[in-house]
């Protein structure tokens, strides 16, 4: 009894202990409940902030800029190509290298262009000559008119002499008074002075026939404005041109890229020899989402940031036109959209951005560099991209100008020359031969 006793005795002082903790544990879940509410309102009050606060930033500032980082560096690549074949003696730029307009590049063997310059300058010397020769023929011709013209009023008077002997020896004839053989070798010299005549007007009209058509070829213009000497002209020009050009300038200022030829190659007129980059010219191809092109206008400021500097430098830009197609319509090979598995691209246009010329000078930047552009379209008072933009002024050159005056005075000294006139005309009648510097080259030039 005693041990069972113990035994039930033994957990019941435990029993209150577990009475007494129930009470105290129930109250737990309620504290952590009342702790969780304010915690929840204070999360979705700052949610609920943000997102207005988003909302209002969005309302008041980023629905005003579209943007992109599918954005390029673009610039113009100048393809530096020969406007004359020949071999190459000498290559004046590399690659990396910056030239000024004008500046030579490459130099062809100008030996056969020399030698046709020679010939042609020999060819407008000995057409000068022979066109005053057709002046000077004018006066002979006309001359010779005359003499035939003489010539038939002399024959034209032994006719009517002729005519007078016979008419007067007729009736003589009958009387006995005039031997019928006198008779006949009076009417043989009429006969003779006739044909005389027909001869001396044959005579008059070949010689005016060609005194008229020695005149066409010279009325109305003088030696040096003739169309013989001008074709000449023509002739030493081009050979002129051809000794120029072979030496590349270069027509712009830039870095030289994709430099190709080598010394020694020979090269036909049109090959691509290198490139030139005008740096300076550079502008923004960024290509936005047609859906971000709607509120975009011509003029409009532009934000952008080079990969290359961070964002650390600014680029000023504004737009100033939008391309004719989506890259996708330009590509090598665009989408075939007819097929049955045809899915909805959203496609991207590129958008003409200039940049301000100091800042690109401060900040060089190269052809293909990443940008990223941020177009601020809350002005819209410019021409919509869709509509026609405005022309802009074309690329020029000056760097091919120079030789024409040269030409043109080569020309003119070869003409003077062989005119014969005061001043012009060479002792002896020997051409006189001196130098004219072309290019770096020296061309001989017969006076």
């Amino acid at each position: 009894m005693s041990n069972e006793q113990n035994t039930n005795s033994g957990p019941a002082p435990q029993a209150p202990a577990a009475a007494q903790g129930a009470p105290h544990a129930a109250p737990a879940p309620a504290v952590s409940a009342s702790k969780r509410k304010p915690a929840l309102l204070a999360v979705a009050g700052v949610t609920l902030a943000a997102a207005l606060g988003y909302g209002a930033y969005w309302a008041l500032v980023l629905r005003h800029y579209e943007n992109t980082d599918n954005a390029y560096v673009q610039a113009p690549v100048v393809q530096i190509t020969p406007q004359v074949g020949g071999t190459v003696l000498e290559i004046l730029a590399d690659d990396t290298d910056v030239v000024k307009a004008g500046q030579p590049l490459v130099k062809l063997d100008p030996s056969d262009a020399k030698l046709a310059l020679e010939r042609a300058q020999a060819q407008l010397a000995q057409t000068v000559r022979e066109v005053r020769t057709m002046y000077a023929n004018n006066g002979a011709l006309d001359a010779n008119v005359h003499l035939r013209e003489a010539e038939v009023a002399r024959v034209q008077s032994d006719v009517a002499r002729a005519n007078e002997d016979v008419v007067r020896r007729k009736p003589l004839v009958a009387t006995g008074a005039v031997a019928g053989e006198e008779m006949k070798h009076t009417e043989n010299a009429l006969a003779s002075a006739r044909s005389a005549v027909a001869a001396a007007e044959s005579a008059l009209a070949a010689a005016q026939e060609q005194a008229s058509s020695n005149r066409a070829l010279t009325e109305g213009t003088s030696v040096e404005n003739h169309p013989n000497v001008q074709r000449a002209a023509a002739a030493v020009r081009e050979a002129f041109l051809a000794v120029q050009r072979t030496e590349l300038p270069a027509p712009v200022t830039g870095q030289v890229a994709k430099r190709t030829v080598q010394v020694g190659q020979r090269i036909a007129a049109g090959a691509p020899l290198m490139s030139i980059v005008p740096l300076d010219q550079a502008w923004v191809e960024a290509n936005f989402k047609e859906v971000q092109l709607r509120k975009m206008r011509i003029g409009q400021p532009v934000k952008l940031h080079a990969d290359v500097y961070g964002d650390k430098i600014e680029y000023d830009g504004r737009v100033v036109g939008l391309g004719a197609g989506t890259g996708a319509a330009f590509a090598l090979l665009p989408a075939q959209n007819a097929t049955g598995n045809w899915i909805k691209v959203v496609q991207r246009v590129p958008v003409r951005v200039e940049l301000d010329a100091k800042q690109i000078a401060a900040h060089p930047l190269r052809v293909g560099l990443s940008m990223e552009a941020q177009v601020d379209v809350a002005e819209q008072t410019g021409q919509p991209l869709t509509s026609t933009a405005t022309a802009r002024t074309s690329s020029t050159t000056q760097a091919f100008d120079a030789p024409n005056g040269a030409a043109d005075r080569l020309v003119h000294d070869i003409i003077a020359a062989n005119l014969g006139k005061p001043g012009t005309r060479v002792s002896g009648g020997a051409p006189v031969v001196h130098q004219m510097a072309l290019g770096g080259s020296a061309v001989q030039v017969r006076r």
